[in-house]
């Protein structure tokens, strides 16, 4: 897909991208909520995962820091590469324990990357500029 997309493929594209951004942020808020919140279970959770459970909140602000830095146009580039760092991070943590469920930040990363890729045409630019 080159930088410069058809009207019709520009708006599918956007559209798309906004759709997965959306899905991608959700999926954040709940772990935020998540981590606020503290429901049953939660606590022994993070606990099995190495983290004190005076960490939670803080991992949560921090989590929707980033967030919110990657929903404001301007900075959503930045959001990424912050997002893509506080994912490696619950990556890493997960792996470290063997728990099979480190491939999900991978995963959730990646689609934060081609949500912001389909609706940012400055982004498709600079990629298409480095190849």
């Amino acid at each position: 897909m080159s930088a410069d997309l058809e009207p019709q493929t520009r708006k599918v594209a956007l559209l798309a991208g906004y759709v997965l951004s959306a899905l991608c942020t959700t999926q954040m808020l709940f772990s935020i909520a998540m981590k606020l919140l503290l429901p049953h279970g939660v606590p022994e959770h993070f606990v099995a995962l190495g983290w004190r459970p005076s960490d939670v909140s803080r991992l949560a602000l921090l989590e929707l820091g980033c967030t919110l830095v990657y929903l404001v146009p301007r900075t959503s580039i930045l959001g990424a590469i912050l997002l893509t760092a506080y994912l490696g991070g619950a990556t890493a943590t997960h792996a470290r324990i063997g728990d099979g469920v480190f491939a999900y930040p991978v995963c959730l990363g990646v689609a934060f990357w081609l949500g912001l890729w389909l609706r940012n045409a400055r982004l498709r630019a600079i990629i298409v500029a480095a190849r």
